[in-house]
């Protein structure tokens, strides 16, 4: 696997008004990796994907994606450099297709403007074709092939799960934040959800993991950072992590109580 850190986030930290979500928060990501990001509710996870996605601005500390400071850069600029993301509740477009919304994904690399697309311009209607081409491999890859040109709306949970991931790959990115994507799942569903996520690295994408179920985020993940009120408690192998005695406390422990 490649040193190269894609992502680089040093002495993070963010506050609203008198609440520190995020204290002084380091961490890095190297290329073709799965990093897992846990920690109990309110820990600062989400925050985190937040910050690194434009939605919030840190009050302190830097974000680093290949080699370049994000600082100051609006949330589509962030897009376009190859950041991508699903969010913990589907946020797909219900009254648009499955194939829509993935083109609304692949738009996001198009190089030419609104002039070109009024005229229908070559070059216009060349990354149309590619774009089409793309969302339809994309659904193909993960089994929504054969249905396109059905509502979102209309598609089941599971189904919906996946064609957010699909939308967040067409905006071809190099890292890819995945918020909670087994969230209502069953068991056989996760399993399922482990063998996508390991086929998404595959097909040459990073990956940076938040997930409450411990079984899936040790079964997937390389390396596992830890959060709790904000702070970086820990971060590791899955099987450090497993065995570190303040996540044990902070997170473990907890989950083993309440499936006793």
């Amino acid at each position: 696997m490649p040193d190269a850190h894609i992502l680089e986030v040093d002495q993070l930290t963010l506050r609203f008004g008198g609440l520190t979500a995020l204290d002084n928060v380091s961490f890095d990501i190297k290329e073709g990796e799965i990093l897992g990001l846990i920690g109990p509710n309110g820990a600062g996870k989400t925050t985190c994907f937040n910050a690194i996605t434009g939605v919030y601005k840190p009050t302190s500390g830097t974000i680093s994606f290949r080699g370049e400071s994000l600082a100051g850069k609006k949330r589509f600029e962030i897009t376009q450099s190859g950041i991508a993301r699903t969010f913990q509740n589907i946020r797909l477009f219900p009254t648009m297709t499955a194939l829509e919304n993935v083109l609304v994904g692949a738009d996001a690399q198009h190089s030419t403007g609104i002039l070109s697309a009024l005229f229908r311009l070559p070059k216009h209607r060349r990354e149309e074709e590619a774009g089409h081409r793309r969302a339809m491999e994309l659904l193909r890859f993960m089994g929504l092939h054969t249905k396109a040109d059905e509502l979102a709306a209309n598609l089941s949970y599971g189904d919906q799960r996946r064609l957010e991931i699909a939308r967040a790959m067409a905006t071809n990115p190099k890292l890819i934040c995945l918020d909670e994507p087994a969230a209502g799942f069953n068991p056989q569903e996760k399993r399922v959800l482990m063998d996508l996520i390991r086929k998404v690295r595959d097909q040459g994408f990073t990956v940076l993991l938040i997930e409450h179920d411990m079984r899936l985020v040790m079964g997937v993940t390389d390396r596992i950072v830890v959060l709790e009120f904000g702070k970086k408690i820990a971060e590791g192998t899955p099987a450090e992590i497993r065995d570190n005695p303040a996540v044990i406390a902070a997170y473990l422990g907890v989950e083993e109580e309440d499936a006793s």
